[in-house]
């Protein structure tokens, strides 16, 4: 437990963003695995607008702060690749 105020508000600050961090890095992850089905499906455009929301979705989570922009980046483009090989 805590020993110091400032401690014990850190304690509750940590709570409440691996919550916010769980929950966007759960719905990347599910947004990922929707354009990579369609991927394998062969599914071209339910892949390409699946794309798209996980293009604008990944740049949201850079702006919040939950991703480096390189890593949206990398992640992104790895997907378009897939994509763009149908």
């Amino acid at each position: 437990m805590a020993n110091h105020k400032s401690a014990a508000k850190r304690a509750k600050q940590t709570i409440v963003k691996t919550e916010r961090n769980r929950f966007y890095k759960t719905r990347i992850k599910n947004i990922t695995r929707s354009v990579l089905e369609a991927v394998d499906a062969n599914d071209k455009e339910k892949a390409t607008e699946n794309m798209k929301t996980a293009n604008k979705y990944f740049h949201h989570c850079v702006s919040k702060g939950i991703l480096k922009k390189g890593t949206a980046a990398r992640k992104v483009g790895r997907l378009q690749l897939r994509v763009n090989a149908l």
